[in-house]
């Protein structure tokens, strides 16, 4: 018989209640963004809007950087798990993943645009996150959810045969060397056109959220459905199909 996996040990009552004060904590934070900005957050602020005081939320938070390195990556997994809902609720077959997981992007940028700014506007002064800390990790989840849909059913001879302009030694070099835990995993060329994806789509939502397509009116989310269902066709002709690739035979063969 397999082994019986021990059951997680239950939180003490003072685990519990830390965790209540954390979320807390973060809540009122980010209702301070909300109500004043990213750059406008301060520790005793925050403090002062839960009763408490500043030398308190620091047994929960050191200092003002372990606070936003807590916000940004709550912020970057809402949005992941808004991106992901959306494809789980996704009922058409018709429409392509990667449109269905742009569309939750755009929804959750647009219903929280203090929040998408403090992930994606200009960096909070002398804040410097973590290195491969948990905003890294977090970003890293919101790559691979949009790299499945993206690359869903190609195979990795696919992605390395497609159709892009020829890297530089220097990039090419680069991006084989990047974490295997991120879109290095990828072949060069997938990750070009990951990175062309990612920055169309992630363009238009800035350009959206910050206000400077407001001219397009009550029509910004048909021109977004429109162009992200022509990126995805322009990408996927790039990549050739499964029989017209020959595989490179592994050493030894």
């Amino acid at each position: 018989m397999p082994p019986v996996e021990a059951a997680p040990p239950v939180p003490t009552l003072r685990q519990r209640r830390r965790a209540v004060a954390v979320q807390e904590i973060l809540g009122a934070a980010e209702q301070h963004i909300v109500e004043h900005g990213p750059h406008s957050l301060s520790l005793r602020a925050v403090a002062r809007s839960l009763g408490m005081t500043v030398q308190a939320l620091y047994h929960y938070f050191p200092s003002r950087d372990d606070l936003v390195t807590a916000l940004i990556t709550k912020a970057y997994d809402d949005l992941a798990d808004a991106v992901q809902a959306g494809i789980d609720a996704a009922r058409d077959p018709a429409v392509p993943r990667l449109v269905v997981a742009a569309e939750a992007y755009r929804r959750w940028g647009i219903a929280n645009p203090e929040r998408f700014q403090l992930i994606y506007g200009a960096p909070l002064r002398h804040y410097e996150a973590p290195a491969d800390g948990p905003t890294t990790q977090a970003v890293r989840r919101m790559g691979a959810i949009f790299e499945q849909v993206l690359f869903s059913g190609l195979t990795m001879e696919q992605l390395a045969a497609a159709d892009i302009p020829q890297l530089s030694p220097a990039l090419r070099a680069h991006v084989q060397h990047l974490s295997l835990n991120g879109i290095g995993a990828l072949p060069p060329a997938a990750v070009a056109l990951f990175l062309n994806a990612w920055g169309h789509m992630h363009g238009l939502v800035a350009l959206e959220v910050f206000g400077h397509t407001a001219f397009i009116g009550a029509h910004q989310a048909e021109v977004f459905h429109v162009a992200m269902r022509n990126m995805f066709t322009d990408l996927h002709n790039r990549i050739p199909p499964v029989e017209a690739v020959v595989a490179t035979p592994e050493p030894g063969r």
